[in-house]
C-alpha cells in the first residue's frame, strides 16, 4: 500500500540556522554504561504508557543533529536518541563492530533505560542499522521508519563524486568545505542555501574522532538487507526525497516492494529533509506511529545469522 501522494516539503527558502538550545525540561542527556561501553543518550519523556521512538542517526552525526525533528514531534511522544560508539559523546570502542553486535548493544541499552519495546526510526546509515534491528531484535521493535536509506552493499548507488565525499568526515569538520559542496551532496534545500545548511549542521552536531567514523564505515562493509527484507513483519514507513544524491529514490521503491507491510512516502526534498523540513515531515511520522492496529506478535523464527538479545 502506498502512503498518500508525494508531499511538497522543500520550499526553496533559505534554511535559517538556529543556535544550540539547552535540553528541554522534559529531556535528559547523560552517559550510561552498557556492557562496558559508555553511551551518550538523550531521552525526552512523553506521556506515560506510549511506545517510545528510538532514533538511529546517520554516519558521523551525533544525536544533536536531529534536534529540529525531535522538537517538531508531539511532546507526548517519548523519544530516545544516542551517539553510536565513536561518535559525538560516546567514546570509541576498544574494537571495531558489526551491525549485529551494535544491535545487541542497542537492545541492552533499551533494557538499561527500562524499555522493552520501541518504534525505531533510522536515517541513512542508521536506516541500515534499523533494518537489522527490526529483523534480528524483532521482539523489541513494534514499528519501523526508514528515512533516506537503502539496502547496503547491494543498492542503487550514488554518483562516484558523491561517494568519494562520503568516505571521510571532512564535511563535519570544515564548515567552508561543507558549504562548497552541500547542494551537490545533500540536494533539496541545500541547493538553494548551502551555507545555511552547513551552519545548521555545524550548530547541531558534535564530531567524534576520525577512527570512530571509520568504525561506522566498517560496521556495514559488505552488509545487505536484501535477503531478510521479505521476512520483516513490522509495519514499515519508507520515506525518501525526490532529490537525494546520496540515496537515489529507486532504493526506497525497491525496499517498498520487498517489505510486506510497508508504505512509501516520497517528499520533495533532499537527504537532510528530516532536519531542514522537520515541521513538514514530523506529522507524517506521527500519523504512521499512531495508526490503529497493533502488529502481530513476532514469529518465533529469527532470520539466519542474527540473535535475539
Amino acid at each position: 500500500m502506498n502512503w498518500p501522494p508525494a508531499a511538497t516539503c522543500s520550499t526553496g527558502e533559505p534554511v535559517r540556522p538556529r543556535k544550540p538550545a539547552a535540553a528541554p525540561a522534559n529531556e535528559t542527556i547523560r552517559s550510561i554504561a552498557v556492557d562496558g561501553q559508555q553511551l551518550r543518550v538523550a531521552v525526552r519523556e512523553g506521556s506515560p504508557g506510549g511506545t517510545p521512538l528510538l532514533i538511529i542517526n546517520g554516519i558521523g552525526a551525533s544525536l544533536d543533529l536531529l534536534q529540529p525533528f525531535v522538537d517538531a514531534l508531539d511532546p507526548a511522544l517519548t523519544v530516545i536518541r544516542f551517539d553510536v560508539p565513536g561518535v559525538g559523546g560516546s567514546p570509541v570502542p576498544a574494537l571495531p563492530y558489526r551491525f549485529t553486535s551494535l544491535c545487541r548493544l542497542i537492545a541492552r541499552m533499551l533494557s538499561v533505560l527500562g524499555h522493552e519495546r520501541v518504534d525505531v526510526l533510522g536515517i541513512s546509515w542508521g536506516g541500515g542499522v534499523a533494518q537489522h534491528f527490526a529483523a534480528f531484535q524483532r521482539a523489541r521493535c513494534r514499528r519501523l521508519v526508514l528515512v533516506s536509506t537503502a539496502t547496503g552493499a547491494i543498492m542503487v548507488p550514488a554518483r562516484p563524486g558523491v561517494l568519494i565525499r562520503m568516505v571521510t568526515p571532512r564535511r563535519y569538520l570544515d564548515r567552508g568545505y561543507l558549504a562548497s559542496m552541500a547542494g551537490d551532496l545533500y540536494g533539496g534545500s541545500a541547493r538553494a542555501d548551502p551555507a545555511g545548511v552547513a551552519t545548521a549542521m555545524h550548530a547541531h552536531s558534535r564530531v567524534g574522532p576520525p577512527h570512530g567514523y571509520v568504525y561506522q564505515l566498517a560496521a556495514g562493509l559488505g552488509w545487505t538487507s536484501l535477503p531478510f527484507l521479505p521476512l520483516l513483519r513490522q509495519p514499515t514507513l519508507i520515506m525518501s526525497g525526490d532529490d537525494d544524491p546520496i540515496i537515489p529514490l529507486a532504493n526506497a521503491r525497491l525496499m517498498h516492494r520487498l517489505i510486506p507491510r510497508s508504505r512509501l512516502h516520497v517528499y520533495h526534498g533532499g537527504h537532510l529533509a528530516l532536519v531542514t523540513e522537520a515541521a513538514q515531515l514530523a506529522p507524517v511520522v506521527e500519523r504512521f506511529l499512531a495508526a490503529s492496529g497493533e502488529p502481530a506478535p513476532p514469529p518465533a523464527r529469527t532470520p539466519k545469522g542474527g540473535h535475539h538479545a
